[in-house]
């Protein structure tokens, strides 16, 4: 039986409406990139996926220190790539620093940035 290879993070352009479950209620019916539980919801699926965490993010909540969950610099790149992906951004150099990936809030609030046009 053929197995489905298309990649885990094929959002071509983040809605916030994409992720299986969730309701289509679409971009525009809170801004750019849907809700931010949708959006938390979205970073903890790219977390689980790519950051290489010590724990289950399933259990962290958004204020969470990401850091002390097990966060490495290595996983924080493999987080970052997931993230660019799933959401269609790109990190400039100024948002690639310990702050920016401490928390899945932190993480919501730098990508809604970006997604907004608010970060250069």
């Amino acid at each position: 039986m053929p197995q489905d290879v298309s990649p885990v993070f094929a959002n071509s352009s983040y809605d916030g409406s994409q992720t299986a479950g969730s309701p289509s209620a679409g971009p525009h019916a809170a801004g750019i990139g849907g809700t931010d539980e949708q959006m938390i919801a979205d970073i903890r699926a790219v977390l689980a996926e790519c950051g290489g965490l010590a724990v289950d993010a399933a259990t962290l909540h958004a204020d969470d220190d990401l850091y002390a969950a097990g966060l490495t610099s290595h996983g924080c790149v493999g987080l970052m790539l997931g993230l660019e992906e799933q959401f269609d951004v790109e990190f400039p150099e100024k948002l690639l620093n310990r702050r920016t990936f401490e928390s899945m809030a932190a993480i919501r609030d730098a990508v809604r940035g970006l997604l907004d046009g608010d970060v250069a």
